[in-house]
């Protein structure tokens, strides 16, 4: 059931890209700056869950570093506008991945001990693969200015670490 839904999780968020790029070719630098701080965003939620909820200390080490690492980020995506004067904007992706990332919480909210531990860092793995998948492809080729460009190029070596971290986690729980 949890690999279904994170596979859901991918291919809409995959869905999402490609219906935003074709409908204007690819995302206005606005809506990239917001998609990359939703989907930051979205992380912290689901380890501040993983906080509250697990015992394990691997997972509970795992969700502090997502916690401080996306903050950092959404921090500097957020400095970055604000130097720029530019405001975000929502789009379809954005709305999508907070729509399937609240499913996921709330699915992972009826569930205890290992296996909670097991669905949220399977879930970490493939939503970690999908961003940085969306990163080299779609969000970084697309962005114009070169200083946002940099922080989500900065942002993807952190976050495939954060996916062999995850993927490492996942293997430790088996």
């Amino acid at each position: 059931m949890f690999i279904r839904s994170t596979t859901a999780l991918a291919a809409l968020f995959l869905l999402s890209a490609a219906t935003l790029a074709q409908a204007s070719d690819k995302p206005s630098d606005p809506q990239i700056a917001h998609i990359a701080y939703t989907a930051g965003v979205l992380d912290v939620e689901a380890a501040v869950q993983a906080l509250k909820k697990s015992k394990n200390k691997e997972i509970l080490d795992f969700a502090k570093d997502m916690v401080r690492d996306h903050e950092a980020v959404n921090k500097q995506a957020l400095d970055l506008v604000k130097k720029l004067n530019v405001t975000p904007e929502d789009n379809a992706t954005s709305k999508a991945l907070t729509k399937v990332a609240d499913e996921e919480r709330a699915k992972l909210a009826k569930l205890d001990g290992a296996a909670f531990d097991k669905a949220y860092v399977d879930n970490e793995v493939a939503y970690h693969k999908q961003v940085n998948g969306a990163l080299e492809t779609l969000l970084i080729p697309s962005a114009e200015n070169a200083e946002l460009k940099s922080l989500l190029e900065t942002g993807l070596k952190l976050f495939q670490g954060h996916e062999q971290h995850a993927e490492h986690v996942a293997g430790m729980l088996k």
